[in-house]
């Protein structure tokens, strides 16, 4: 328990200061958005870079990990949204708002969580399993969210238009470039000079405890928007204990994964929901009080869950 506890409380440590800051008004006004988008726009982007130009091919080739994460985490995306639609309720592009019930119900926050935890559980040896994860979770769940909704907005007006708008989306996004331009120069054969990787050094390592931070911020602020009970208590459901032990039994039973990825595998996946969700439910206004609660309420329960699989891991 011990071990256990030295790995948890600096992460919520810090997600505690960030609140605390955030009650307070430390910060000022708009501090969450600012250290948002220098996380989502210059920290995180470094950090991925350099991993993706620094991973070797024995340390990502791992297909039965990426099959096993990806398998969970898609299909309780699926069931997330095909619970939404089910709900008796009349509103306008009902399609969008059920994506974001489904994006919050599978999109673990491997990046801002993730990475520190699986550094503290596992080591440097961690590290790839929640890039990869991180890749899965931006580039594939949250690209295809932003598809779906981008489909359901731009109904009638043409596939073409549908898919220049989703295409643009995604090369805009810092986040998904950053991790493709260093797969590039890591295919290319090409190093990274002493320079250039303590520049992305030193700027991915503010990455962590100021998207730790930002979490805290987030959660201080005041909720947006109405949330129904049962779709809450869904996307949580979904999330802390139906995707964790999915991915436990195709990681265990079904692929049988080496020690570290499958306990990475189910570790990550037991996370709780990500920023991303309200980030796009606030950017399409969609269900943005379902994202922010349950990315709330998600975190303080995930102190329980993580720490008991925590536990078990240890």
């Amino acid at each position: 328990m011990q071990a256990v506890l030295s790995v948890l409380l600096p992460i919520f440590a810090l997600i505690l200061a960030g609140f605390v800051a955030g009650r307070l008004g430390w910060l000022g006004d708009g501090a969450t958005n600012s250290l948002n988008r220098f996380v989502v726009r210059l920290a995180l982007p470094a950090e991925l870079f350099q991993s993706m130009a620094q991973v070797t091919g024995s340390q990502i080739d791992h297909p039965g990990f990426l099959l096993c994460f990806g398998a969970a985490m898609l299909t309780t995306f699926g069931i997330g949204l095909a619970l939404d639609l089910r709900r008796p309720v009349l509103r306008a592009n009902k399609l969008s708002g059920a994506v974001i019930e489904g994006l919050a119900a599978g999109y673990a926050n491997t990046a801002f969580m993730g990475i520190p935890l699986c550094l503290g559980v596992f080591g440097e040896a961690g590290l790839p399993p929640v890039i990869l994860a991180t890749l899965l979770t931006v580039c594939a769940l949250f690209a295809l969210a932003i598809a779906l909704v981008e489909l359901d907005l731009q109904s009638g007006h043409g596939t073409a238009r549908t898919l220049l708008t989703v295409g643009i989306a995604l090369i805009r996004n810092p986040l998904v470039a950053a991790p493709i331009a260093g797969a590039v120069v890591n295919l290319s054969g090409l190093t990274l000079g002493a320079p250039v990787l303590r520049f992305t050094g030193l700027l991915g390592d503010a990455a962590s405890p100021c998207a730790l931070v930002t979490i805290g911020l987030f959660l201080a602020e005041p909720m947006q928007g109405s949330a129904p009970m049962a779709a809450l208590a869904r996307v949580v459901a979904l999330k802390l204990l139906f995707q964790p032990a999915m991915t436990a039994i195709l990681a265990l039973f079904v692929f049988h994964l080496p020690s570290l990825w499958s306990r990475s595998a189910i570790l990550i996946s037991a996370l709780p929901v990500g920023t991303g969700p309200f980030m796009l439910a606030r950017l399409y206004e969609r269900e943005p009080g379902v994202a922010s609660r349950a990315t709330l309420i998600s975190t303080v329960l995930s102190l329980i869950t993580v720490s008991l699989l925590l536990s078990w891991i240890d």
